[in-house]
């Protein structure tokens, strides 16, 4: 009988003490970049190179949008592995002014590799996390490499038409 009480004693102890233990060793909330707001400024991105004002498109401005197809397609998977529903398509969270498109391609990628460079708890995403910043570090060099050229254009324009009004006098 007195063996009887000490296994109920021991069971009700139990009971009671592990409950607590449980709830001490509950991990903080994981940390996932913000991959679908990545993925809306992606889009945009693209959408914004693939439809040039004069309808024609650089071969740099092509090689972009491939980074940048490569890049969605990393970031969704690696959502998709962090739980996410890919299918989701949050309002885009970068609104620059009416600069020229090539700027706003420019701020979209730096929003989206801002979201995807994010801290990431998930050890079997982070090598897809790498692959999707350094596709999208590439679209942003190749992007900007076009608007730096466009904008010496214009500014060779512009000087030209300068010194015909100044030949004209």
């Amino acid at each position: 009988m007195n063996l009887h009480r000490k296994i109920w004693a021991l069971g009700l102890g139990l009971g009671v003490c592990l409950p607590i233990v449980t709830a001490a060793q509950v991990p903080p909330p994981d940390h996932h970049p913000a991959y679908l707001h990545a993925l809306t400024d992606l889009r945009d991105a693209r959408w914004f190179l693939e439809h040039a004002p004069e309808g024609m498109v650089s071969d740099r401005e092509r090689h972009a949008m491939a980074e940048i197809d490569r890049a969605i397609e990393i970031v969704e998977r690696a959502a998709y592995y962090d739980g996410k529903n890919v299918y989701e398509h949050p309002r885009a969270d970068a609104y620059p002014d009416a600069r020229s498109r090539l700027r706003r391609v420019s701020e979209l990628l730096r929003k989206a590799r801002e979201d995807v460079a994010e801290r990431e708890d998930n050890e079997r995403v982070r090598e897809m996390q790498f692959h999707a910043v350094e596709r999208i570090d590439e679209a942003i060099r190749l992007a900007e490499s076009v608007m730096v050229d466009s904008e010496s254009a214009r500014d060779y324009e512009r000087d030209r038409e300068r010194d015909r009004e100044y030949e004209r006098r």
